[in-house]
């Protein structure tokens, strides 16, 4: 996976630490945070998934779910780094995990460590 960076409503949001060199710089490390999303498999999407394997292609209800989860995860994420005063997070880690007896849900984490940018 690659890395990302990002910058908006007065919040730093990146897969790496910022070196500085003119760009970003980390005033202050306040900790880690993170934030989980679980999604669970709905039975139409998943017949269509199971078409999607027979005549191929991409399966793009999965893809939305998953995409409002990881942001869901990342909002989570942010509101807590906020609470402790942070404006950033640096290290950002995605995490996906297939969860429930029968692999019905889908479990999005995202970790990073919440900072002061300076």
């Amino acid at each position: 996976m690659g890395w990302f960076s990002t910058s908006s409503n007065d919040f730093f949001l990146s897969t790496v630490l910022p070196q500085g060199q003119g760009g970003a710089q980390v005033a202050q490390f306040l900790g880690i945070v993170n934030g989980e999303a679980i999604i669970g498999a709905n039975i139409f999407r998943d017949m269509f998934s199971s078409v999607r394997d027979v005549v191929g292609g991409r399966a793009g209800g999965y893809e939305r779910a998953l995409a409002g989860a990881r942001e869901a995860a990342l909002e989570e994420a942010r509101s807590v780094a906020k609470e402790m005063g942070a404006n950033g997070i640096v290290g950002i880690d995605f995490d996906y995990e297939v969860l429930g007896e029968t692999n019905g849900m889908m479990l999005v984490s995202v970790t990073g460590t919440a900072v002061k940018m300076a």
